[in-house]
């Protein structure tokens, strides 16, 4: 049996099986990429839930293994050489995907094309929609001055617009299904939850709208999608 104990989180958070990759996160956009990939992957992982709760993300615990205090993060006691802890989405679909050797591409062109697409959700469209997502729905709804809001969501349009002419003719982002996929696809889903379709024109990205619908009929996104439980 691995021993975890040089990880503080487990502290917090013990692993029943630490013979496996264990999950820290929350059913938010970058939270379900990880367990997404993971169950598209067939890799055997352990969920805990962390909360955005000051009381979790901000717990000595949890800064122990990212002092960001953002979810998704993981602890695999099978790295490369021993038991390895990643943060940031973006970093944690890339090791997957090279340890699985699954939905990264068959060649080093593919590679580089899906992780060009990773690096744009991960500068671009979540950072870009999760403002909006903000100024929309959240506090940031209840300010006079709606330029922030405005600003968020053109240019929200104008990165929903890149994706709809890049994937004309096309069922996934940068060829076959991969991590890209995995990256933009929730963040697309969480216009819904934001309330923000009809001020984006959603409906007015044929492609788009066909891709979600593609994604989400997919069997390992619709469990990914619920690990870990809210409740």
């Amino acid at each position: 049996m691995t021993d975890l104990s040089n990880f503080p989180i487990t502290q917090k958070w013990p692993a029943q099986n630490p013979d496996v990759i264990q999950l820290y996160s929350f059913p938010t956009p970058n939270g379900v990429k990880v367990s997404i990939a993971l169950e598209e992957m067939g890799l055997t992982y352990e969920a805990h839930k962390i909360t955005l709760s000051d009381a979790d993300v901000k717990s000595p615990e949890f800064l122990s293994l990212n002092p960001n205090n953002k979810i998704p993060a993981i602890i695999d006691p099978n790295g490369p050489d021993g038991p390895i802890g990643l943060f940031e989405s973006g970093a944690i679909l890339l090791y997957l995907a090279e340890k699985s050797g699954k939905l990264i591409g068959k060649t080093a062109a593919d590679k580089a094309k899906i992780t060009q697409w990773l690096m744009f959700q991960m500068g671009g469209l979540g950072p870009m929609l999760g403002q909006m997502g903000f100024f929309v729905k959240f506090a940031g709804s209840e300010w006079d001055d709606k330029r922030p809001q405005e600003r968020y969501v053109a240019e929200a349009k104008r990165l929903l617009a890149v994706l709809d002419q890049e994937l004309d003719g096309k069922d996934w982002i940068a060829g076959d299904y991969s991590i890209a996929d995995i990256a933009i696809a929730p963040w697309l889903a969480a216009l819904e939850f934001y309330g923000a379709k009809d001020m984006v024109g959603w409906s007015d990205h044929a492609n788009l709208v066909a891709y979600l619908d593609r994604f989400l009929a997919r069997p390992a996104v619709q469990k990914g999608r619920t690990i870990p439980p809210r409740d």
